[in-house]
């Protein structure tokens, strides 16, 4: 990544045969005078024609237009709202593990949590708890993963935040459903 706006975490991969290289393009409006940031945890599988849409989109609506009439110069340029006019929804964070189906949309300012699931061409406009599988436009939760109670001690297992020889030795656990099997693994040094 060159966006210096747009952090990755290890292992994690845009699935694109096309043109996986140049993932920046699907992140849309992160001007660097804005500030806000893309950030996608380790181990996360991004499927093909994914988007992000950042707080740049946003136009200013508390005027009676939301023309954007300062982008276009011809003297237009000097009327340019002060940025706290614009809606800004903060930083966009995406946790460890998550599956982002094909042609989904992620809105700004959403925080989608460790190991959930978005259905493909969903457009995500809320945060997504963790382990939660969401679709639709807006897409709505449709089910958890797993009971709270698992979900509670795979986020504290953490097991994505392990170095990369321990996640080797334990793939087996990591791929399974055997939690006691996992917690065992995570103890170990």
């Amino acid at each position: 990544m060159s966006n210096p706006q747009i952090e990755i975490g290890e292992y994690t991969y845009y699935d694109d045969p096309e043109d996986s290289e140049h993932f920046e393009r699907n992140v849309l409006y992160l001007f660097p005078f804005i500030g806000d940031r893309l950030v996608i945890g380790r181990f996360c599988a991004i499927a093909r024609g994914v988007k992000f849409i950042m707080n740049g989109a946003n136009h200013k609506l508390s005027g009676f237009s939301t023309y954007p009439f300062q982008i276009f110069g011809g003297g237009w340029e000097h009327h340019m709202p002060d940025l706290s006019e614009f809606p800004n929804k903060g930083d966009t964070l995406i946790g460890n593990d998550v599956w982002i189906g094909y042609e989904a949309l992620i809105m700004p300012g959403v925080k989608i949590g460790d190991g959930a699931i978005i259905s493909s061409r969903s457009v995500v406009t809320r945060d997504v708890p963790p382990y939660t599988v969401v679709g639709g436009n807006p897409a709505e939760p449709l089910k958890q993963r797993f009971p709270d109670a698992v979900v509670e001690r795979l986020l504290a297992i953490a097991w994505w935040d392990w170095p990369v020889e321990k996640v080797s030795r334990h793939l087996a656990a990591i791929m399974a459903a055997d939690l006691d099997a996992l917690e065992r693994c995570a103890c170990e040094a």
